[in-house]
């Protein structure tokens, strides 16, 4: 079976400055050099401290960014910004992280949902337009009465419902989750993540779900990347990364994961910030926080390495304990 989504070598750089009155131009490094594929039907879960790159490479594989370098491949064919982008993209979509920013306030639910469907022609008329758009509020946790009201009478968690039904009303085949459930209270999070994970069984669909939170990721992820600073730095299944992690950076993110359950777990605290991505530093990117670095971390970037079946790490010490 081939992969929905190929990404090789992706890279995504930002010119801030430059000009008479501010100064020299400066290139963000977002992302750097990111290679990774989807399966149909698979979620692969993206996480990392805020500012590691996740929503640059998400916008960048719809088409929101423009990459710097590298390969987009959705369906086996490549994508560009020319003529292929929407008749092939039609199958790829994102969800955004802030339901009260990324719905229109002037539209109705039916306009915003419909929207999408007049544009691509899914349906002959405005009667089947809004029988498509119906039908997609109740597939997701919505009545058809709400297709007339405006974004601003619905809570946070109906919200993300709509965006996911505009996510839908093109049919696509993979979705890209921008950080879904980070704006709503826990036991709405709680119902959007079921609700993804009913829609996967029912459509067939691929995500790519970005998160910050370890314990989100791995109760809907099959597979996870672990971030920092623009570079994938772990890659394994749900259950490699999270029970097992060999990165120091992600034994991290595992160490601050809430739980209930009384555990002899060790809380990692980092020290520092993450560093600017204007000036990233030398070697390894993680080494002025890593608590184990050694002199080789400061000069040399780690490549990715297999530590156990399709679980890579790029570290240089990733044999230790």
């Amino acid at each position: 079976m081939r992969p929905i989504l190929e990404i090789e070598n992706l890279s995504v750089r930002y010119t801030i400055g430059g000009g008479l009155l501010n100064g020299p131009a400066n290139e963000v490094r977002a992302v750097e050099d990111v290679s990774f594929s989807i399966m149909p039907g698979e979620t692969i879960g993206l996480v990392g401290e805020s500012g590691c790159g996740k929503t640059s490479l998400g916008r960048a594989i719809v088409g929101l960014q423009r990459a710097s370098s590298g390969v987009i491949r959705f369906a086996g064919e490549t994508l560009d910004f020319g003529s292929n982008r929407q008749r092939v993209t039609s199958g790829l979509q994102m969800i955004f992280q802030n339901p009260y920013a990324s719905l229109n306030p002037r539209m109705t639910v039916e306009q915003i949902v419909g929207e999408a469907i007049q544009i691509h022609r899914l349906a002959g008329n405005a009667a089947d337009r809004r029988e498509a758009v119906v039908r997609l509020l109740v597939s997701v946790g919505l009545d058809a009465q709400h297709a007339q009201r405006y974004p601003h009478e619905f809570s946070g968690g109906q919200r993300q419902r709509i965006g996911i039904a505009r996510a839908l009303a093109v049919k696509p085949r993979l979705l890209v989750c921008d950080e879904p459930v980070s704006a709503l209270d826990v036991s709405v999070q709680a119902q959007i993540v079921n609700l993804l994970r009913d829609l996967q069984e029912a459509e067939s669909l691929a995500y790519l779900f970005i998160a910050h939170d370890l314990g989100v990721v791995r109760h809907l992820s099959h597979r996870v990347l672990v971030m920092y600073l623009g570079r994938v730095v772990e890659t394994g299944s749900s259950d490699q990364v999270c029970l097992t992690p060999r990165h120091p950076y992600t034994k991290a993110l595992i160490s601050a994961v809430p739980s209930l359950l009384p555990t002899h777990k060790t809380r990692v605290v980092l020290k520092g910030e993450l560093p600017s991505p204007l000036n990233p530093p030398a070697g390894c990117p993680f080494h002025p926080r890593c608590p184990i670095a050694e002199a080789r971390c400061r000069t040399e970037l780690p490549l990715p390495r297999e530590v156990g079946a399709s679980h890579w790490v790029a570290c240089h010490l990733a044999h230790r304990p």
